[in-house]
């Protein structure tokens, strides 16, 4: 069922033991919104925790340091920036009902009771709405997280989904004492040696087809061994396809331990990246999105150029 915010608030306060679900390969925003809403929770006096069935990378550490883990079973969960519910990995079997999803993809399936605002950029900046319906005054804590979904979801501002009130929500975030200037350099500009030597293989990786309008990285389990970095590291890499003068279409391929992989799609105004994302069972933002393939990371390439070559030689093409 279709919500509102007011809603979404109504059915956070009726109930207590809220679990947050948080999508898997977690990023600033999935984050950034779950440990929101888990101290606004908490400062209304419910019992809540956040979850993710990966590891979180350390860089995130300061949404969550300061919270005192809490067991409990839960009665009430709630996902947040998840369209799909296999985008949870392995939360997947363990919670197949989800009571309440708060999201922003255009590709979300209705799973739960649904607050979906598809033309806002940040899920967090949906968190800042429901926040204040709850009546809970949003303090530095709070402020830091949703300021990390804003940041990192609109590339620092950067993409065409930003909105004026993107910048508004931003701006009283910041009075409320998110500390842009520390979060933007953690997200944007501080780079692990164990990355930056990542990063140096996979700019060599790429491959470029279609007259060079589509850019290929391919990341393997090797590239992983010999610079000593990992998955939860590649997350900065796939942008920098997109940043290539001429190219439309900008695809990370990241091979997976057990040989299948998944990549992450960035495009300009001539591609849906959704779109072509959902062409593979995957989903996402116009600009941004990823899905899964069960095959090598060979045949995921060549399936993901053939489609790309299709679509900017069609005059239909999937544009936004």
């Amino acid at each position: 069922m279709k919500i509102d915010v007011t809603k979404c608030a109504e059915l956070l306060k009726e109930h207590d033991n809220i679990l947050i679900l948080t999508h898997a390969h977690p990023d600033g925003d999935t984050l950034g919104s779950g440990f929101a809403l888990c101290r606004a929770l908490m400062e209304i006096g419910k019992i809540c925790a956040v979850i993710n069935a990966d590891e979180i990378p350390k860089k995130y550490s300061y949404l969550f340091d300061d919270i005192v883990p809490i067991k409990f079973k839960p009665d009430y969960v709630v996902a947040v920036d998840v369209a799909t519910i296999n985008l949870l990995g392995e939360l997947e079997s363990e919670y197949p009902h989800i009571d309440l999803c708060i999201d922003h993809h255009s590709t979300n399936t209705e799973y739960a009771d649904n607050l979906l605002l598809e033309d806002v950029p940040a899920n967090c900046q949906i968190m800042y709405d429901v926040i204040n319906a709850l009546g809970v005054e949003i303090n530095a804590g709070i402020a830091n997280c949703l300021y990390t979904g804003l940041t990192t979801d609109t590339g620092c501002f950067r993409y065409d989904s930003t909105t004026a009130q993107t910048y508004r929500v931003a701006a009283e975030l910041i009075e409320k004492g998110a500390e842009n200037g520390r979060i933007n350099r953690i997200m944007f500009e501080t780079k692990t040696k164990t990355y930056a030597r990542l990063e140096r293989l996979a700019l060599e990786s790429m491959r470029f087809y279609d007259n060079e309008r589509v850019a290929v990285i391919t990341i393997t389990q090797e590239m992983y061994r010999l610079t000593g970095s990992n998955e939860q590291e590649t997350e900065a890499i796939a942008p920098l396809t997109r940043q290539i003068e001429g190219v439309e279409v900008g695809i990370t391929i990241r091979e997976k331990a057990d040989g299948t992989c998944k990549a992450s799609l960035r495009t300009h105004n001539m591609i849906n990246a959704a779109e072509l994302a959902k062409c593979f069972g995957g989903g996402g933002h116009a600009q941004a999105a990823a899905c899964r393939f069960d095959c090598d990371v060979k045949e995921a390439r060549r399936q993901l150029v053939e489609k790309c070559g299709e679509l900017l030689n069609d005059g239909n093409n999937l544009h936004q």
